[in-house]
């Protein structure tokens, strides 16, 4: 008998469940660990991606666990449990969203071996909980400050987070792009958290990834209209967003009119011209030169013969802009949308040094630049010779920028390759020797459950997980602290000086999170159905 047992019995205190409780929360785990087991070999810089194929056809390449579970359709209830840890991974930290489902899915291994053993399983969740709030504090102890202007730090940080991915050959041009994007929106002495939605990443196929480039500025992918003959380059730009219709009214209702006299059609096609040249005239009165139109679904945005007065007084247009976009090129452009004619004003303009249509690999897309009075905004134009690359590398830069997010909320940064988790492995070993009675073998189980990570990066890698975790532990009994899996070598190396680094947001939030989606499955004791 296994001693944690034997202390149960002696004590006569070893915990006898009902059948049914026990068979469900041993199906709960069962379902979670096989999500975790699917998802586990995409971890890693040699990890694997999978093909996903959407139920209309569509077909997604990835290795993001965020990505891959949210197109998983599960059926029970406690899979779907990690599907939201992985959501959840992705919007506090961004990157990490596969560890966390697998050192979640060890951890329920833990806690299997643990019931087996006859403890209750409120004990091994709360025991899990402090073995969690300890690990952050050894995570925290071991990491190291950095400042927003040491930009070498950040770089490596965003590269070791774009090394997984399918781009990662393109990672020296990605991880400068993600760092000045998001140093760009920020005000570096005073912020503590980002909003990406202040980086638009714009997704063009066509050209190669080596194309994607940052735009200090706007970029619309609507195009100008060149049908009437009007300017495709201005300079000195004033822009209006409208929101209402350049074309002839209409009345609510469906109603016909008859015209049965040459002179009274004149009438109604000179009024229509009138109207329209009106509209014009009181455009052009404000000085304006670029009509960025809104969408509209109602009727026409433009008509044939405003875009030929439009032309004629040399205003460039471009229409279809969609509603979602709308408040970003406000920021942008500092600008003000414009509902009605009547309110066309010049305080409503914004202003920028040139609008300018390009011509990039059989793509046409309108870039604005030298804005005055800029809101804090840039856009990131990312190329693919494909869309399911583009896709990926679309998904790629939003896990580097996510990555320099996490440094912006929390200034400090850990080395990586199955480093931290080794580390903090041992170290909470040595405390559970401190602690006493069942709290103790939990503690110990928690703290083998995290050496899952390296396991499956050495897994992965395809070397020999037993020999080499064996040899990572060595080293780290030894005092070394950066020695991690260097999976490029396929040795154990100071991972440092391989640049392998990450946010300590990213790994504290992972296991977090992870533990407390196991405290969540382990206090289930029963299903049930609702009809």
């Amino acid at each position: 008998m296994t001693d944690a047992s034997a202390v149960a019995k002696s004590q006569g205190k070893s915990f006898q469940d009902k059948d049914k409780p026990t068979e469900v929360r041993l199906s709960n785990i069962t379902a979670a660990k096989a999500v975790g087991d699917a998802i586990r070999t995409s971890l890693g810089p040699r990890g694997m991606d999978k093909m996903i194929q959407t139920s209309n056809g569509e077909v997604v390449i990835t290795n993001d666990g965020a990505t891959i579970l949210k197109h998983f359709s599960l059926m029970h209830p406690a899979a779907k449990m990690l599907v939201d840890l992985s959501a959840a991974q992705d919007i506090e930290a961004g990157d990490g969203t596969t560890s966390v489902v697998v050192l979640c899915s060890s951890l329920l291994s833990a806690a299997q071996k643990l019931l087996a053993k006859g403890i209750h399983p409120t004990t091994i969740a709360e025991s899990f909980q402090r073995a969690a709030a300890k690990s952050v504090e050894f995570l925290t102890d071991m990491s190291t400050k950095v400042e927003l202007s040491d930009r070498q730090s950040l770089l490596r940080a965003a590269s070791t987070s774009l090394n997984s991915k399918v781009v990662s050959q393109y990672s020296s041009l990605l991880a400068p792009i993600a760092v000045d994007a998001v140093l760009n929106v920020i005000d570096q002495t005073t912020a503590n958290n980002v909003d990406l939605n202040d980086i638009r990443v714009i997704k063009k196929v066509g050209g190669t990834i080596d194309d994607t480039e940052l735009v200090d500025g706007l970029v619309l992918t609507q195009n100008m209209i060149r049908s009437a003959g009007g300017p495709t380059r201005v300079e000195k730009a004033k822009i209006a967003l409208i929101q209402f219709q350049l074309s002839p009214p209409k009345p609510d209702m469906e109603n016909q009119i008859v015209v049965n006299d040459y002179r009274q059609m004149d009438k109604i096609l000179k009024e229509e011209r009138q109207y329209l040249l009106n509209m014009c005239k009181k455009i052009k009165k404000t000085g304006c030169n670029v009509i960025l139109i809104q969408k509209s679904i109602l009727r026409d945005a433009v008509n044939d013969l405003s875009l030929h007065f439009l032309s004629k007084l040399k205003i460039a247009v471009v229409r279809d802009i969609e509603r979602d976009e709308v408040e970003f090129i406000c920021k942008s452009l500092g600008c003000k949308p414009i509902a009605d004619i009547e309110t066309f004003t010049e305080d409503k303009l914004g202003y920028a040094d040139l609008v300018d249509e390009t011509d990039s690999d059989g793509a046409r897309i309108v870039k604005i630049t030298g804005m005055k009075n800029v809101g804090k905004t840039v856009s990131i134009l990312c190329r693919g010779a494909n869309s399911l690359v583009l896709e990926e590398s679309h998904r790629s830069l939003h896990d580097a920028l996510c990555v320099v997010r996490c440094l912006v909320k929390k200034r400090a940064l850990i080395v990586g390759g199955g480093a931290p988790e080794i580390e903090v492995s041992q170290r909470l070993m040595e405390y559970a020797r401190t602690l006493k009675g069942m709290e103790q073998y939990c503690f110990q189980a928690f703290a083998e459950a995290l050496e899952v990570i390296p396991t499956t990066l050495a897994e992965n890698a395809g070397l020999n997980p037993i020999a080499i975790v064996t040899e990572l532990r060595n080293k780290h009994a030894q005092g070394d602290k950066t020695a991690g899996i260097n999976v490029r070598k396929g040795a154990i190396t100071n991972i440092l000086d391989e640049n392998v680094i990450q946010p300590l947001l990213v790994s504290t939030s992972a296991i977090e999170l992870a533990a407390e989606t196991v405290k969540m499955i382990l206090k289930i004791d029963d299903i049930v159905q609702t009809r």
